[in-house]
């Protein structure tokens, strides 16, 4: 069991937490990931993303144990409670916490069938928002999430928290330029969210694959130039209030879509 505050492992989970804790992420392929609902999804067989190390405190290991997590063939190291308090970065740690690998994926990984149904999130920056919709994109039966470059770090604490372990369920691919994506769809059904959209969320027939794409939460997509293949399209509100969260409008509009096959 590690006990001693100095230990190296301790300086590896804090560098990927820290101020350069993006560009650390982004250099080793390592992302920090806490508590059992991540260990739960995680520690399946051939889960994506995969962990290289777990760190264990004694009432860690009796919770999974508790819930019959099988962690046998994973990497486990035991540490101590003042250990795990000094890695981690909840207020109240729950004495489980991961070092996973960052899946690397390129915008040639997409597959896209008939029944494929994808978020497109530019320029993002809200991690809560992020982690959200990845989350909500799982409950609905999306088939993946896919950013632009200059948004939010997908594998950043935050998100992982707020996404609740639907990483574990649905692909997430970074830094994919728009333009490519939209001339590789095979369909008309390209849809972009804004206050102003030409069509009514309630009138849009989305049979087939369909990409809906949402903007940065103070912009929105007021400086995007639509394709010709892009239809704008805005959510319908019978009260007051000017505009919706990104991530509540994002839920609208996948509940909508998806709700025709419930």
């Amino acid at each position: 069991m590690i006990e001693s505050l100095h230990s190296p492992h301790i300086a590896r989970v804090k560098a990927l937490l820290g101020s350069r804790g993006k560009k650390e992420r982004r250099e080793s392929g390592l992302f920090i990931a806490e508590g059992m609902q991540f260990l739960r999804e995680a520690s399946q067989l051939n889960a994506k993303p995969t962990i290289e190390t777990l760190y264990l405190t004694a009432t860690g290991r009796a919770k999974a144990l508790a819930s019959q997590i099988d962690i046998d063939h994973l990497n486990v190291i035991d540490v101590s409670d003042a250990v795990m308090r000094e890695m981690g970065e909840t207020v109240t740690p729950q004495g489980i916490l991961g070092l996973c690998e960052t899946p690397e994926s390129s915008i040639m990984d997409i597959e896209i069938s008939e029944s494929s149904r994808f978020i497109y999130l530019k320029e993002i920056q809200d991690p809560g928002n992020a982690g959200t919709i990845i989350r909500t994109a799982d409950a609905t039966g999306f088939s993946g999430v896919i950013t632009s470059e200059n948004s939010v770090d997908i594998y950043s604490p935050k998100v992982v928290r707020a996404s609740a372990g639907s990483l574990w369920h649905l692909p997430v691919y970074e830094k994919v330029d728009l333009d490519v994506l939209i001339s590789r769809w095979p369909n008309p059904n390209i849809f972009a969210l804004a206050a102003d959209g030409q069509e009514s969320l309630l009138d849009v027939d989305s049979d087939g694959a369909s990409l809906w794409i949402f903007g940065n939460e103070a912009r929105g997509l007021s400086d995007l130039e639509f394709s010709s293949k892009v239809r704008s399209v805005r959510i319908p509100m019978a009260g007051n209030a000017e505009s919706l969260n990104l991530a509540a409008a994002a839920a609208i509009v996948m509940f909508r879509v998806t709700s025709a096959s419930l």
